[in-house]
């Protein structure tokens, strides 16, 4: 299953890159909302290679997923694959710059399933697939106004 979507932030490109990529904010972030994060000791800490296992509950059952940065672009694109026992898939993260002040934040989800349960609940998904999108573009936007807000903190600091 793809879904994917765009929103528009009142953000410059790199600093929503560089938001997008600092890791510690993001791991910190999912460990006040009960995630366990693990991150392998072979892995890098950034860049492409960098790793999590992440352990947490979904849809009132615990799950284990593991995210790779398979693909890193200075200020463009991120790539991550994502692999659990029951389904595996990749997203896709391009930050484009539409002005000096404004930038297009563009997320390309693909899912795959691995197991019978992971197909049914999938094939679900796509039978709803209006509401799935609309959820989908929801949460970008939050995030999206999640990376301005800490963009506008920053900024009244400095």
């Amino acid at each position: 299953m793809k879904l994917t979507a765009k929103t528009d932030l009142e953000v410059p490109a790199a600093a929503v890159f560089a938001t997008l990529i600092d890791h510690p904010a993001w791991e910190r972030e999912a460990v006040r909302n009960g995630v366990e994060i693990q991150r392998p000791a072979d892995a890098p800490a950034m860049g492409v290679g960098a790793e999590w296992r992440i352990r947490g509950h979904f849809r009132g059952k615990a799950r284990k997923v593991q995210i790779r940065v398979e693909e890193l672009t200075q200020d463009q694109r991120i790539g991550l694959g994502i692999d659990s026992p029951s389904v595996e898939g990749t997203t896709r993260l391009e930050v484009m710059a539409l002005s000096a002040r404004r930038s297009r934040l563009r997320v390309d989800l693909e899912v795959k399933p691995k197991t019978l349960a992971a197909r049914l609940f999938i094939n679900t998904m796509r039978l709803a697939k209006g509401r799935v999108q609309a959820r989908f573009e929801t949460r970008l936007g939050q995030l999206g106004a999640r990376i301005k807000d800490r963009y506008d903190r920053r900024q009244s600091l400095a």
